[in-house]
């Protein structure tokens, strides 16, 4: 089945795509031929949390990004264990 939708098909066709992204997986949307929107299926779990929690997507969109995220710098070791081996 069809993965990729240019917007125009994607707006005539938009609960097609719906149906697609949970039978067959995520749904690629572009825009003057480049990818801008992926359509994926809620997992059971992050329906059921959808459920209970109105905050649910909210909360989604506000989670940092992959590339946002910092690591602590690591200091350097002040002293040198000698296991003697």
């Amino acid at each position: 089945m069809k993965s990729v939708w240019q917007v125009q098909e994607a707006k005539n066709r938009f609960s097609e795509i719906i149906e697609t992204a949970i039978s067959d997986g995520p749904q690629v949307v572009t825009h003057h031929g480049k990818a801008v929107v992926k359509i994926v299926a809620l997992t059971p779990r992050e329906i059921s949390a959808a459920a209970g929690d109105d905050d649910f997507f909210l909360h989604l969109m506000n989670a940092p990004k992959v590339g946002d995220l910092q690591l602590p710098t690591r200091k350097s070791r002040k002293y040198q264990i000698d296991l003697g081996v």
